[in-house]
């Protein structure tokens, strides 16, 4: 017992010295230890074109947001490329807080109105945690008011549908981003007998950045599963992105008419190969309306 004492006091000045040294290790990672950095600004809005980025509206953060679309270039002169013709989704984005997002529109396509939840599961972050992408929920509905022909079929549930989205992105530099969302849709009634009432989709976003204010952008959704090949067309949309203060401005050919999930993954019916294309363009317009708040991008 003696020997022991003997022993831990003959150590305790090293001891204390070398707790002094991680008490000042700790202190000065502390001060200088890398901080954690979540990644924004993979897309400077909270939609590729079509469907919705890997982006997030801030808490408080109102998104008044209008899409456009002419009709087929192909007609040529005719009908001036398709500028006589048009359809539109006018809609508002509210982020509840930084990670939800809840957003409802009105489509002249079809007389459809939408609605849905957007839930962010995690973000991509850099530093000792890293988190290598973000993981982003939605769900949503549609509910067709266009007056149907057969009233057979002239029922509520007729006219629903709804769809499920998982998206995973990641900002791979400040040029460069891409994500993929795997979709489930599933409509109550379809249009042909051989269309399916369920589809699932993969969807690609991309962004690849040309200056500080303008980018590229793609989105597309290629069915895996429900395709009526006789009909069913993949929607490829390609794009600028043109961000110019408080708005920003998107310019893109598209073959997909429907401004919706349910309706540009399971309707879209004209064929790139062709030329059944049109020219369009969205406006996004973002709002502050709870103060000392901003945009996540």
């Amino acid at each position: 017992m003696k020997k022991h004492f003997l022993l831990y006091f003959l150590l305790l000045p090293i001891l204390s010295h070398a707790q002094t040294g991680v008490d000042e290790l700790d202190n000065l990672m502390g001060d200088e230890a890398p901080k954690q950095e979540l990644v924004y600004n993979a897309f400077k809005s909270s939609r590729v074109i079509n469907g919705h980025s890997m982006e997030m509206l801030g808490e408080g953060v109102l998104d008044f947001r209008i899409l456009h679309r002419f009709g087929v270039v192909k007609n040529g002169i005719s009908d001036l490329f398709g500028f006589d013709q048009a359809s539109m989704r006018m809609g508002f984005d509210y982020g509840i807080t930084k990670d939800l997002t809840v957003g409802i529109g009105r489509s002249s396509f079809q007389k459809e109105v939408d609605g849905f939840v957007k839930y962010r599961l995690m973000h991509q972050q850099d530093g000792i945690k890293k988190r290598p992408v973000s993981i982003i929920w939605v769900s949503g509905m549609t509910i067709k008011t266009i007056p149907f022909s057969n009233e057979l079929f002239n029922s509520f549930s007729n006219r629903l549908g709804y769809y499920h989205q998982a998206i995973i992105g990641r900002k791979f530099s400040e040029q460069f981003t891409l994500q993929l969302s795997p979709t489930l849709v599933h409509r109550n009634l379809v249009d042909y007998i051989a269309d399916f009432n369920t589809a699932v989709a993969l969807g690609v976003g991309a962004r690849l950045k040309l200056s500080g204010s303008t980018a590229l952008i793609l989105d597309t959704y290629p069915m895996l599963y429900g395709n009526n090949s006789n009909v069913n067309k993949v929607p490829i949309s390609i794009g600028l992105d043109i961000e110019t203060g408080g708005h920003v401005f998107q310019l893109h050919f598209s073959n997909a008419r429907g401004m919706n999930e349910k309706a540009f993954i399971t309707e879209t019916y004209q064929d790139w190969a062709k030329s059944e294309f049109q020219f369009g363009f969205n406006l996004s317009r973002v709002f502050t309306v709870k103060k000392n708040t901003a945009t996540s991008f």
